[in-house]
């Protein structure tokens, strides 16, 4: 399982949803994630029928390297507004961008 970096320091575990069917699962119907969820490619997300609030950071990928746009916590049943400069989307449990001082500008790497 690939991990998630900042600066050399291992932010998280890192599940990677490429595929048409992964994205449109995503996090629907799990009760929790460790770790962070990478869609790939996406510029939105939503809530709808999740079962706990997410952290969302909207990135610019450049191969193994992603740079966070900007970030937000949605909270279930809600739908985000696209991103255009976003090619991929983190998705984490609410609270884990504060635990993991993860803010826009960083930039991170997927190894």
């Amino acid at each position: 399982m690939p991990w998630l970096l900042r600066d050399g320091e291992v932010l998280a575990t890192l599940e990677v949803a490429s595929s048409w069917r992964e994205r449109r699962r995503g996090l629907l119907g799990r009760p929790g994630i460790e770790g962070c969820l990478l869609l790939d490619p996406a510029r939105s997300v939503h809530t709808i029928r999740m079962r706990f609030p997410i952290d969302v950071a909207f990135c610019a990928r450049d191969g193994q390297s992603l740079t966070v746009l900007a970030t937000a916590c949605m909270p279930p049943w809600r739908v985000g507004r696209p991103r255009l400069r976003a090619r991929c989307v983190l998705e984490a449990e609410a609270g884990a961008f504060e635990r993991w001082r993860l803010t826009a500008g960083d930039a991170l790497e997927i190894r």
